[in-house]
């Protein structure tokens, strides 16, 4: 078995999770693609070292900031992590709100070649506007899905394209390596009202800045990382950043900080309500101490 505890930011995954594994031979596997970095675990929302060092826990802090992590390299670790708890005898839970990441896993990727270096700096380097154009000219139907200011998936779009001569979304009807129907799977989805879950959004992104997030984001700003890095990118970095710099007060800081974490938490509430499969079990409570133990009734 591999139990899935997913849902927004915030909606109680990581307690839960810990309650369930503290019943039982488990391990908790990390499916969140912001706590796979190691620069940022208070202002990511990582579980405490006392919670890591009470059940084990993997994928959690395992790369540079400067490194990108995608869902295929993760998905590669998490198969690692399953067999060997299986082989150990444990179950693994997966906890995290990245649904590529758990998608991936689940359901396999795309086996679209490796681009070119050479071809993918080019274009990596291109203004959005003239990477839009090129890909409006070879791949239109995906250039019209896209907004044009998407500068990620409009330049992975243009050198797929480039470098294949087959759109991304021809690549994409196809998927290998997913791990959905060699295990049994028992998901639950944490949909908390979204009253409740923005509320506590705005109150741990405060503790965060009281906690160490400002010391975090001043040693990742003392690296002279790329801003482009992924890690430069994390929720909270940008507004901790410009408060450091002075250029904005504490205050407003932690208001962008807190709109900035509801936003995504808004992102992926909706993410999981449409896209996740329609037969996982959606749960709407809220998740706390006198209705934890109902919560593992689910699982066995």
């Amino acid at each position: 078995m591999v139990a899935l505890i997913a849902g927004p930011t915030a909606s109680g995954k990581t307690a839960l999770a810990l309650h369930l594994a503290k019943s039982g031979n488990f391990v908790i596997i990390n499916a969140d693609s912001a706590q796979v970095y190691s620069d940022l675990p208070i202002l990511s929302a990582q579980p405490t070292s006392d919670e890591r060092h009470s059940v084990p826990h993997h994928l959690f802090s395992y790369i540079d900031g400067v490194t990108p992590c995608s869902a295929a390299r993760w998905a590669t670790d998490a198969k690692r992590i399953i067999a060997e708890a299986h082989a150990a005898g444990a179950t693994p839970i997966l906890v995290g709100g990245s649904g590529l990441y758990i998608r991936t896993l689940l359901d396999g990727i795309a086996p679209i070649p490796e681009v070119d270096p050479v071809l993918r700096a080019e274009i990596r380097a291109m203004p959005v506007e003239q990477a839009y154009a090129a890909l409006q000219k070879y791949d239109a139907p995906v250039a019209a899905r896209l907004a044009h200011t998407d500068v990620s998936r409009i330049t992975r779009a243009l050198e797929v394209v480039q470098s294949t001569g087959r759109s991304i979304s021809a690549w994409r009807t196809t998927k290998t390596g997913g791990i959905s129907a060699d295990i049994y799977l028992r998901p639950l989805l944490l949909l908390p009202p979204r009253d409740w879950l923005y509320e506590r959004c705005d109150k741990r992104f405060e503790l965060m800045m009281e906690r160490g997030a400002i010391d975090e984001v001043e040693a990742l700003l003392a690296r002279n990382l790329p801003q482009d890095a992924p890690v430069m990118r994390a929720i909270g970095v940008p507004e901790i950043s410009a408060y450091l710099k002075g250029k904005m007060s504490r205050a407003e800081a932690i208001t962008l900080g807190q709109i900035a974490t509801r936003q995504y938490a808004k992102r992926q509430f909706t993410w999981f309500r449409n896209q996740a499969p329609t037969d996982w079990p959606r749960e709407n409570a809220i998740v706390n101490d006198s209705n934890i133990d109902n919560f593992e009734i689910i699982f066995q």
